[in-house]
């Protein structure tokens, strides 16, 4: 998460956004390398190999979210006791997946931008006209193409690589991108989403990782503390839990320790 890496996904999302709005056709014929024009349809979507691969990969992602969750809501339940584990990887983690696989994906681009998937329009059997990437006129409701939500889960690991020890964390990177890489390529292959889709989701992914790695560890004017970020979820889950004492044992516990 150094400065490199910032300017290769600028780069990137610069050139790909560049060439593939100046040249949509492009995104047409990368996901007509997956079409059969003979059965009109995506032959790969229908092999349950694949559709599993396409699952497990989920499942992983959220595998490795788990523990974060976890240690979240044990906070929530007894905020006076301790993080389980270290708060800044918590916030990290947990603030990344939610903002990339949730907020950006689904909640916003996905339900607002109407580019339809590929499946879905006329130049692969589907009802709905093609349109670029940077086009949110298409007649798609809802759960649109634009950008991946399953691309940008699959990238998150990269979330979770930032945070291995120094002597791995080279390979740590290269496992994620090809973890994300796969899983992206499987939506293609399946007719669920053009290469620009999951392109973008990968680099929106990996600036929202990156700016939060910035915020949380590097910076000196916003970097934190494993022992500040459990104050305040102390601070912030201790109403309730005085409340629930309060109704339930008939014992008020008072109001939050100090920092």
């Amino acid at each position: 998460m150094n400065r490199n890496g910032l300017l290769i996904a600028l780069a990137l999302f610069a050139g790909i956004g560049l060439t593939f709005g100046l040249f949509p056709g492009l995104d047409l014929w990368l996901a007509g390398l997956f079409y059969d024009t003979a059965a009109k349809t995506f032959p790969m979507r229908s092999m349950p190999d694949l559709e599993f691969a396409r699952d497990f990969a989920m499942w992983v992602a959220w595998a490795i979210a788990a523990p974060s969750i976890f240690a979240l809501v044990y906070k929530m339940i007894r905020p006076d006791r301790p993080l389980v584990m270290p708060g800044r990887t918590v916030a990290f983690l947990l603030i990344s997946i939610t903002l990339s696989a949730g907020v950006l994906t689904n909640m916003t681009f996905k339900s607002h931008w109407g580019r339809p998937r590929p499946a879905a329009v006329t130049e692969f059997n589907g009802p709905w006209q093609f349109k670029a990437w940077w086009d949110n006129s298409g007649a798609c409701p809802k759960n649109c193409s634009f950008f991946s939500g399953e691309g940008a889960t699959a990238y998150w690991t990269f979330a979770p690589a930032a945070l291995t020890p120094p002597a791995v964390r080279p390979y740590a990177y290269a496992a994620a991108f090809t973890f994300g890489t796969v899983t992206s390529g499987l939506r293609m292959a399946f007719g669920g989403h053009f290469f620009t889709d999951v392109a973008i989701a990968g680099l929106v992914t990996f600036l929202v990782i990156w700016l939060l790695y910035a915020l949380i560890y590097r910076w000196a004017w916003s970097r934190t503390s494993d022992e500040a970020i459990d104050a305040a979820l102390t601070r912030a889950f201790w109403p309730l839990y005085r409340l629930r004492l309060k109704k339930w044992r008939g014992q008020d516990i008072g109001p939050a320790p100090a920092a």
